[in-house]
C-alpha cells in the first residue's frame, strides 16, 4: 500500500513540475533602440497668416510694477501679571494671539480663531493644524 501511495505521489510531482514549467512566462525582449535624431523628418516650415489690411500691429506691454506692499509685522506687548508673562500679538490693533509663560512651567498659546473674541488654547506650539482663511464680509 505504501509503495502504490509513494509511486501516486511521485507521478502528481512529475505532473505538478511540468505544469509550472509550462505556466512560466518568458523572457521580455529588449525593445529596440530609437532612431537617430537625423532620420526624423524635420518639421515644415510654418506660413504666417497675411495681416489683414485695416489691421495695426499691437505694442510690446510694459513689465508690471514691482510689488512693494510688505506683510505687515504683529505689534507684541508684553506684561507680567503675578507668576506669568503674558506677550500679546496684535495685527491692526487687534488682538488675535496670547503667548502665557508661567514663572513654573511649560509656555502655552491662545489664539481667537475666529476673530469673535474667544481664545482657545493650543497644546502646541507648533501645531500641524490647517488653519483655513477666514475674512469678516459683513458686519451690522
Amino acid at each position: 500500500m505504501r509503495t502504490v501511495l509513494a509511486a501516486a505521489m511521485l507521478a502528481f510531482l512529475a505532473l505538478d513540475a511540468s505544469a509550472q514549467s509550462a505556466e512560466r512566462p518568458r523572457p521580455l525582449q529588449d525593445a529596440p533602440p530609437p532612431p537617430p535624431l537625423s532620420d526624423r523628418p524635420s518639421p515644415a516650415p510654418s506660413a504666417a497668416r497675411p495681416v489683414p489690411p485695416a489691421a495695426t500691429p499691437l505694442e510690446d506691454a510694459a513689465a508690471p510694477a514691482p510689488l512693494t506692499e510688505r506683510i505687515p509685522a504683529p505689534e507684541v506687548t508684553t506684561r507680567v501679571e503675578g507668576d506669568q508673562t503674558i506677550q500679546e500679538y496684535r495685527l491692526k490693533g487687534r488682538l488675535y494671539m496670547q503667548r502665557v509663560t508661567p514663572k513654573h512651567g511649560r509656555a502655552y498659546v491662545l489664539v481667537d480663531n475666529k476673530g469673535d473674541g474667544t481664545f482657545s488654547r493650543l497644546e502646541q506650539s507648533l501645531d500641524q493644524q490647517v488653519r483655513v482663511p477666514q475674512w469678516v464680509l459683513m458686519e451690522f
